[in-house]
């Protein structure tokens, strides 16, 4: 018997990928690409959100750090696979979307590129066009997974502090309530409740829910695996039993981004954890 899909959000307040044990379907289009840096945090934000929020970060590397991080390659919750080159905006996502396989070798930024149905090459205008925003929608939500620690201060995030609450092992959390101004995204009726742990300093736990004003989560789930990468630090278990095999490079050939028959096993080797 199929285990029942689970809820997981779309990053920034967006739509609603649902993840069941047979594969992945999007519900809903939209997304925007993060910004490249916090650009100060939002006047409606709370003192006390705030600084726990820079603090994380502080605790990850620091701002410093990950502008300088330039190379990214992870696989969400095992599926799908991207590289990404942050200095640029290309990408290189391959992997299930519904029941079809996708490629996307793209710029997340300008949405110029190229992009593949299983296996066949989209080259109709049209199609294409809507292929690359699709593209651009599973970016936002995969890395999202990945950095949402690294985007609290985002502009157009609200931060307010939610109190001291346990985390399933016992030891004390603040919460950070962690909800969107209005226009920003395609849903910015979400929130987030994001655990920062008292003893760690780093996010171990995020509850979603899909509208601002309810009381039940749609899903709690950890984050953890904490591990350097180069110079900064990612959670690597976001839950499920799924390997996300992070990764992050000094440097990248351009055969990631440009050619649709370039393998993983090709990329050089890590910045080592």
């Amino acid at each position: 018997m199929q285990e029942k899909a689970a809820w997981f959000a779309l990053a920034s307040g967006i739509a609603v990928l649902a993840l069941a044990c047979g594969g992945s379907r999007e519900l809903a289009p939209g997304g925007s690409p993060p910004p490249a840096g916090p650009g100060g945090p939002n006047p409606d934000s709370e003192t006390r959100a705030i600084e726990i929020a820079r603090a994380t970060i502080e605790r990850m590397g620091g701002w410093r750090a990950w502008e300088e991080t330039r190379y990214l390659s992870w696989s969400f919750f095992g599926r799908r696979e991207h590289y990404w080159d942050r200095h640029t905006g290309r990408v290189r996502i391959e992997g299930p979307v519904g029941d079809e396989r996708r490629l996307w070798l793209m710029n997340v930024e300008t949405l110029a590129g190229r992009a593949w149905r299983n296996g066949e090459e989209i080259t109709d205008p049209e199609a294409l066009r809507e292929a690359l925003q699709l593209g651009r929608q599973v970016w936002v939500n995969d890395s999202y997974w990945l950095i949402m620690p690294f985007k609290l201060l985002d502009p157009g995030v609200t931060l307010k502090y939610g109190g001291e609450r346990a985390l399933p092992d016992g030891r004390a959390a603040d919460v950070l309530d962690l909800r969107f101004s209005p226009g920003v995204g395609y849903t910015p009726e979400n929130r987030y409740e994001v655990y920062v742990a008292r003893d760690t300093g780093l996010v171990e736990q995020w509850s979603f829910y899909r509208q601002a004003s309810e009381t039940e989560p749609v899903f709690t789930l950890p984050w953890a695996g904490w591990r350097p990468f180069g110079r900064i630090w990612i959670a690597t278990d976001h839950g499920r039993g799924a390997e996300w095999n992070v990764r992050v490079y000094e440097t990248l050939p351009e055969a990631p981004f440009e050619d649709p028959s370039w393998k993983p096993e090709e990329a050089p080797g890590a910045a080592p954890a």
